[in-house]
């Protein structure tokens, strides 16, 4: 069946004592003691049952503050058919009581067990168990039939009152898990990303370092195979030498980029083009701000072509031109064609396929491809 308001449990949450401000927790265990004071000062204030009589009201109290106990326990777990033989025992505990002539604990067990029903258990089964207890009190109460009836009324109430102060006590509770589990799920997505960040950053640097290695190796072991002097080839191993000490600075320079540690983006592509023979860099537009992925991204597209003009169009001239605009940055790095490299063929090949996979990532993009007179790499990111 379809579960509604009349068959559906007030939530486990509503139910507990999570989100139960400590006050009112001590404020509870005081009514509770209270009450629980109240009815053994009764079974034992009624001289007419004498002292055995008494003891067996006392022990009536505390069988009737166990089974209370229960009946709070089976509703918190969602058991219906214990809840209502629990309430239903409290229920004939009142009778016996009012049958031996303890009336008040009787009307209060009848009062108890009205709220609590309407504030514990589904509505189609709180309505007829509350009925039962307040037409008992109603019975057997002696007070004017005006005072009776507001005393029923205020009971029914004050039972419905508690049941949404702790329907919305569990709602809270909910949407506080929720943050919580929104937050702890977001702070993993985030950790995650800045370790995929890390890793393609040092990718991209091994990449560029190793590639760079390997053409100066390339060229020494082509030297040695076609006789060369020993100086021509200890110049290309002291340059591949020199290639995997830049490496791994570059490595703690992409490290101190992600914490935030940049030098201005102008002042590195001025020095990556003094390491070129016939290169020069140009830097037009108002200058921006980048962010941190921008910034490495315009690095290392600009080491990447550099790298490729020196092994693809050897003797080039190379213009390095950084343009900032209102909504993104473009680098354009542009060499006037050259002699074909011995080394053309060395490295993988994907070193631009990177690039534009970086540049998609942070919304931009990468063409390259050759022009009038060479070869042309334009990187465009947002700023």
């Amino acid at each position: 069946m379809t579960e509604n308001a009349w068959t559906r449990w007030p939530s486990r949450e509503a139910l507990g004592r999570a989100g139960t401000s400590r006050p009112r927790r001590l404020l509870a265990w005081i009514v509770r003691l209270l009450v629980l004071a109240l009815l053994l000062w009764s079974a034992f204030s009624q001289r007419h049952v004498g002292l055995w009589g008494a003891l067996a009201a006392a022990a009536g109290v505390l069988l009737a503050a166990l089974v209370a106990w229960a009946f709070f326990q089976s509703t918190y777990e969602h058991r219906l058919l214990p809840s209502l033989g629990f309430m239903g025992v409290l229920l004939g505990i009142a009778v016996a009581a009012e049958a031996t002539g303890f009336t008040g604990p009787a009307l209060l067990i009848w009062c108890g067990c009205g709220v609590g029903a309407l504030e514990r258990l589904p509505l189609g089964a709180a309505l007829p168990v509350t009925s039962v207890a307040l037409a008992s009190y109603s019975a057997v109460n002696n007070d004017v039939w005006l005072t009776t009836a507001a005393t029923v009324a205020g009971m029914a109430l004050a039972g419905y009152v508690l049941r949404l102060d702790a329907e919305a006590r569990g709602s809270a509770q909910r949407l506080l898990a929720q943050e919580r589990a929104a937050r702890a799920a977001e702070a993993e997505s985030a950790a995650l990303a800045e370790r995929a960040r890390i890793a393609r950053e040092i990718h991209d640097v091994l990449a560029h370092s190793l590639s760079a290695q390997l053409v100066h190796l390339e060229a020494a072991r082509l030297l040695i195979e076609n006789g060369a002097d020993c100086d021509r080839i200890l110049e290309r191993v002291v340059a591949a030498r020199g290639m995997a000490r830049d490496g791994l600075a570059e490595t703690r320079q992409a490290l101190s980029a992600l914490r935030g540690e940049l030098t201005p983006l102008e002042d590195f592509l001025a020095e990556l083009v003094s390491t070129a023979d016939g290169a020069e860099v140009t830097v037009t537009g108002e200058r921006r701000p980048l962010s941190a992925e921008a910034s490495q991204a315009v690095r290392r597209v600009a080491q990447e072509a550099l790298t490729n003009v020196r092994k693809h169009a050897q003797g080039a001239k190379v213009a390095v031109r950084l343009a900032y605009s209102e909504h993104e940055v473009t680098l354009d790095v542009r060499d006037s064609g050259g002699r074909p490299g011995e080394l053309g063929g060395a490295g993988g090949g994907y070193g631009l396929l990177g690039m534009r996979e970086r540049a998609e990532l942070l919304g931009g993009s990468l063409d390259a491809g050759p022009d009038e007179e060479g070869f042309v790499v334009t990187l465009k990111v947002p700023v």
